[in-house]
């Protein structure tokens, strides 16, 4: 029981994870590439209620309540702790199951100077974050706008994400996030709960009669779970936005470019409805979200005089990464690929038309053999 329990919650974890989320400590952080553009942090105005045209105003210095707001202590601290049934090495061989799975139903960029690129900018994070399990960072051909951590450290970055980000600062912000997920063990976190609902559902079962009525309520048992993981999952995205800050401040990055890219992909959908991935769906970037995140930059990051917002090499992958998804779109769409048409599209050629000698050549018939029998 327990292990179809298992292979059915692996199952669910997945779909959740694609729909829709060497070992890592903390080091002295490397370049995060070439050229670095930075910025000086804002002048100190009167506060102001903040804006996407303006960064948020950071203190000169801050006081912690706990070590999960010292940005300064990263590594050293107590995330990812709670009830959990998985231990790193079984999240570890979890994540690396979910992952083939992944790669077998995904189309990869193999591209060594674009996997090398974005490898290189997340384990620099990887660095700065509480991570406690090494990384495994692909691209995925997807246009997309979205990235997603399985436990375990195997993360994907779609392509759509990297073309849709103006600075390095702005992709970054993002795999941040994803890191903070794998570094707070939300993945497996949530996988527990399952189990453990699942388990405690058993004895409700088998008191309830094996009648129309009992199959209603079995019903109703399992219509809790999905309620239960979305406030969990909301819960979870708070404090992988609240890490994520952290962990790409503490690489160099202006934090402000998190704000930035939410307000974006914000903007998008209002003008394009639907332009956001189906994953935000239980947490989208509404404007409650964007405020906290503002919030918490001016509580807990201190000032800095300079920060990376973007390279000269990001704009160089990027630019190869639009050359690729053309070149691969052309070869898709080439003259002399097979192709499958509709019976619609075909009606759609000879409108009005009810003369089936007007039918399309290329259209199948059955004939009659002469030597058949009536």
């Amino acid at each position: 029981m327990q292990d179809i329990l298992r292979q059915a919650l692996k199952l669910a974890l997945l779909s959740a994870l694609v729909a829709g989320s060497a070992f890592a400590s903390p080091q002295s952080q490397d370049s995060p590439s070439q050229e670095p553009a930075k910025t000086p942090p804002p002048a100190q105005p009167q506060p102001q209620q903040q804006t996407g045209s303006q960064p948020v105003q950071q203190k000169d210095t801050v006081t912690p309540k706990n070590s999960k707001e010292d940005v300064e202590a990263i590594g050293n601290r107590s995330v990812g702790k709670g009830v959990n049934l998985f231990s790193l090495e079984r999240e570890i061989s979890l994540g690396k199951s979910l992952a083939q799975e992944v790669e077998r139903s995904s189309k990869m960029i193999d591209d060594p100077v674009v996997t090398e690129y974005v490898n290189r900018v997340g384990q620099n994070l990887v660095r700065n974050s509480d991570a406690r399990v090494p990384f495994t960072i692909k691209v995925i051909d997807s246009d997309e706008v979205n990235a997603f951590a399985l436990p375990g450290g195997f993360f994907y970055v779609n392509s759509g994400l990297i073309l849709r980000a103006q600075e390095e600062s702005e992709l970054a912000g993002v795999m941040a996030h994803e890191i903070a997920h794998v570094a707070a063990r939300h993945g497996t976190k949530n996988a527990t709960k399952g189990e453990l609902m699942q388990l405690a559902s058993i004895p409700a079962m088998i008191f309830i009669p094996y009648s129309m009525a009992g199959y209603a309520m079995y019903q109703g048992l399992n219509l809790a779970i999905p309620l239960t993981f979305l406030k969990f999952s909301r819960d979870a995205e708070r404090e992988a936005d609240f890490l994520g800050l952290q962990y790409m401040y503490k690489t160099g990055y202006d934090p402000n470019s998190y704000v930035t890219f939410f307000e974006r992909i914000q903007a998008d959908e209002k003008r394009r409805p639907g332009t956001i991935p189906k994953v935000f769906s239980t947490h989208p970037p509404t404007p409650d979200r964007i405020e906290n995140t503002q919030k918490e930059i001016a509580r807990i990051l201190p000032a800095r005089q300079e920060y990376i917002v973007t390279t000269s090499e990001f704009d160089t992958v990027k630019a190869r990464l639009r050359n690729i998804m053309f070149s691969r779109k052309v070869s898709d769409n080439a003259a002399g690929k097979p192709t499958l048409r509709s019976k619609t599209e075909q009606s759609k050629k000879q409108p009005g038309s009810n003369d089936p000698s007007t039918t399309d050549d290329d259209r199948p018939t059955l004939k009659r053999r002469p030597d058949s029998q009536p």
